[in-house]
């Protein structure tokens, strides 16, 4: 299962851990991701998402 964003195409990102000694080791840092319900006024139904949560702030900043 990809882990990416539905409407910004948002994927995880790679970068290290630094330990006190300068010790890099690799991790994935992963995005936010939430299930939302949203309302399709084309298919006039619920649609239910994944989605970032960036992405739902800006709904919610266009109040759709």
């Amino acid at each position: 299962m990809v882990k990416e964003c539905t409407l910004t195409g948002k994927k995880s990102n790679n970068g290290y851990t630094v330990s006190h000694s300068h010790i890099r080791t690799k991790k994935i840092q992963h995005i936010n991701l939430q299930t939302k319900k949203i309302w399709s006024d084309k298919q006039k139904r619920w649609i239910k998402i994944k989605i970032c949560t960036k992405a739902i702030k800006s709904l919610h900043k266009l109040k759709v």
